[in-house]
């Protein structure tokens, strides 16, 4: 979605068509606001027992079936809030314009919940124009930074629309002209190292997983803000799709497979948030772009492969590709002594295992930084959970012919040991962090409607507003 479409969805506040209005109700306060109703309205909400619980969702008419307004439950004054609020609704509503009335109407719930607006409004309709929906349309207070929404859901839907455009239309070529045209709006430089110039410049382990592909391997950097500002780098897998290579994958773990580029596409949304914030950084963009595909000369088990840091890596299963194109671009991140260093990854089953779909662990040895990506992540509701680098771990990597093995031999800790290898190459950041994301809502919730995701960037995001701007 555009940046205009991104706008047509709300009204100014000082538009003065006329809107519907949606009263928001916490369950402590409905018996007095059915007070205001009519004796009509009243037996209607009774009949569809309706108590204010979160996310309930009515419908109010005249006798004479009018739509005069709608009603949201917001549960308990206790409850986390956004996704409480209207990230469920705009589909509930038929069309037409709307207004917030109640404790949301004004200040900071009013962003909140103008923003859980247009994360739920949001559809992913390419392919299928005959989906497409009018929009309900959300006048918006004077009292919010209207500007500040619109970057938010702009960049949120940049990284939704990457991840859930399938590979055919998305591969290492086209990948490139996107991001061309991301640098070129947001007046960022860039620079691309690709096929066997890798090996000239130095990053074998990207050519190493992209050159079975018919599209070349490449390196996608990108430059944004003035040098004196503190350095903030982010590093993003960017697995167009993902065979397997010869350690194949089985169908049905191929299917979301045009996903495995969602690291980048978190990368891509931040670095829009921060650009369209315009916060005082001197902002990195490292992409490590490939296919995981088979042929003749795709990379084999037991190949032992350079590094850029200069570290051997032996190859247990190809189908562990990501960790092999991070490592390059975190040791090419790491030959400056960046302020923050952030790795987003779709890196590893074992996190889903643990976490479920919903919850991203990540992983930094600064306890200042992660308790500060933590209160943004509570702040924003866009969760994550630190898990830790366990040193003891680390010795799983050993190989008894290479500096490193990229996976562990034994099936436990498989996030953890992924993170332990990616941290073998950073050693001068002042703080990194690597976040094992899934990229993807494989069941809808409020506000996030099935597809891709980039979790973790509005929290990562908030997180760098509260310390730099």
């Amino acid at each position: 979605m555009t940046d205009t479409q991104v706008k047509d969805l709300f009204l100014e506040a000082s538009s003065r068509k006329k809107t519907t209005p949606i009263f928001t109700v916490y369950a402590d306060d409905y018996s007095s606001f059915v007070k205001g109703l009519t004796a009509f309205q009243k037996k209607y909400l009774d009949i569809k027992e309706f108590k204010a619980s979160a996310s309930q969702v009515e419908l109010l008419f005249d006798e004479g079936g009018i739509l005069e307004a709608a009603v949201v439950g917001l549960g308990s004054k206790d409850e986390p809030m956004i996704y409480h609020l209207l990230g469920d609704v705009p589909f509930k509503l038929p069309v037409g314009s709307y207004h917030i009335e109640g404790p949301l109407a004004e200040g900071d719930e009013h962003f909140d919940a103008a923003l859980a607006w247009g994360l739920g409004t949001y559809r992913f309709n390419d392919y299928k124009p005959s989906a497409v929906k009018e929009p309900r349309v959300l006048k918006v207070s004077k009292t919010i930074d209207a500007d500040k929404l619109f970057n938010l859901l702009s960049s949120v839907y940049l990284g939704r629309d990457l991840i859930n455009t399938p590979a055919n239309d998305l591969g290492p070529d086209v990948y490139e002209e996107r991001v061309k045209l991301f640098a070129a709006q947001h007046k960022a430089k860039m620079s691309v190292v690709k096929g066997d110039a890798l090996l000239v410049k130095k990053f074998p382990l990207i050519h190493a997983v992209g050159r079975a592909s018919t599209q070349a391997p490449r390196l996608i950097e990108l430059n944004w803000g003035k040098k004196s500002d503190p350095k903030v780098t982010l590093v993003g897998k960017g697995i167009c799709f993902d065979t397997g290579g010869l350690n194949l994958k089985p169908g049905a773990a191929m299917n979301l497979m045009k996903k495995d580029m969602g690291g980048s596409a978190t990368a891509l949304s931040i670095a829009s948030m921060i650009m369209g914030a315009k916060l005082p950084l001197n902002l990195r963009v490292l992409l490590p772009i490939a296919e995981n595909n088979i042929s003749g000369n795709a990379f084999r088990p037991g190949d032992v492969l350079p590094s850029r840091k200069g570290l051997t890596v032996e190859i247990e299963n190809t189908d562990a590709e990501g960790r092999l194109v991070l490592a390059d671009a975190l040791a090419l991140a790491d030959e400056q002594e960046v302020d923050e260093l952030f790795c987003f990854a779709t890196l590893t089953g074992a996190a889903r295992v643990g976490m479920g779909p919903d919850l991203p662990p990540f992983y930094t040895d600064d306890d200042e930084m992660a308790d500060g990506l933590e209160e943004s992540s509570r702040a924003v509701l866009d969760y994550m959970w630190r898990l830790p680098f366990w040193g003891p771990y680390d010795k799983w990597l050993n190989s008894q012919i290479a500096d490193v093995n990229h996976i562990s031999a034994g099936p436990f800790a498989g996030s953890i040991t992924a993170g332990l290898f990616l941290r073998r190459f950073v050693e001068k950041a002042k703080r990194f962090a690597h976040f094992d994301i899934y990229g993807w809502t494989p069941k809808a919730l409020p506000g996030k409607p099935v597809g891709g995701e980039p979790q973790t960037a509005r929290a990562v995001f908030d997180y760098l507003e509260k310390k730099y701007k």
